[in-house]
C-alpha cells in the first residue's frame, strides 16, 4: 500500500490487475479524451510502465482499490511528465465508468497532492495536465485547489495545464491518510 484514503487504498499495480485496468482505459466512452481507448496489450504496457517508474522514481500511477471490496476500480498516482521543455510532477486518475462522479478521483488525487508536498516534501508545484473538453477530470483539479496556469500543446494535442503551488495548497496532512515510509 503507498496510500489510504476514507474510501480508497492505492497500491503499486501487478500484472494481475490487467483485466480490471482494461475495464477503464478499454471503454471508450471513458477514454474519449486520449487518442484511442487502450487494447489488452497496452494495458499491460500501461501497468510495466509504471512498475519501471515505481523502481526508477519511486512513484507512478498506482491501483485505485475499493477498501470495501478489495475491487480495482481505476489508477491514481504522481508521474513526471516532460512539460515544455521541464519535468512537472503530474497527478493522473482514471476511475471505471460504473464507478465515476462519486468522488472516488478527488479522494484519490488529493491524498496524492498531499502525498507530493507532506510526504514527498516537493517545493515544486504539482500539475494536471487535462484536455479543455474533459470538463470531469478539470472539476476533479478544480475541487482540490488547482487552476489553470497556462494552455500548450502537450504531445501534440491542446491541454490545459492545472498547477497548485505548495504554498498555495490547502491541503493538510489527515487523520485519514496513511502513506508508506519513503
Amino acid at each position: 500500500m503507498i496510500l489510504e484514503t476514507q474510501r480508497l487504498l492505492l497500491r503499486e499495480m501487478r500484472l494481475s490487475d490487467l483485466d480490471a485496468l482494461l475495464l477503464v482505459l478499454g471503454d471508450a466512452k471513458s477514454m474519449r479524451y486520449y487518442p484511442k481507448p487502450f487494447d489488452r496489450e497496452m494495458v499491460r504496457k500501461w501497468i510495466d510502465r509504471h512498475r519501471r517508474n515505481y523502481a526508477q522514481h519511486g512513484l507512478g500511477l498506482w491501483a485505485m482499490v475499493l477498501k470495501t471490496t478489495g475491487e480495482v476500480i481505476g489508477d491514481c498516482g504522481l508521474v513526471w511528465q516532460e512539460v515544455e521543455g521541464h519535468q512537472e510532477l503530474e497527478i493522473g486518475y482514471h476511475v471505471r465508468r460504473d464507478q465515476q462522479m462519486q468522488g472516488y478521483a478527488t479522494e484519490a488525487a488529493s491524498a496524492c497532492q498531499d502525498y507530493a508536498f507532506n510526504v514527498l516534501g516537493s517545493d515544486h508545484r504539482v500539475i494536471s495536465l487535462i484536455r479543455p473538453e474533459n470538463i470531469p477530470s478539470r472539476r476533479v483539479a478544480e475541487k482540490n485547489g488547482l487552476k489553470v496556469v497556462q494552455e500548450t500543446l502537450w504531445r501534440d494535442i491542446p491541454h490545459y495545464i492545472y498547477a497548485v503551488q505548495r504554498s498555495e495548497s490547502k491541503l493538510l496532512i489527515s487523520s485519514n491518510l496513511r502513506s508508506r515510509e519513503v
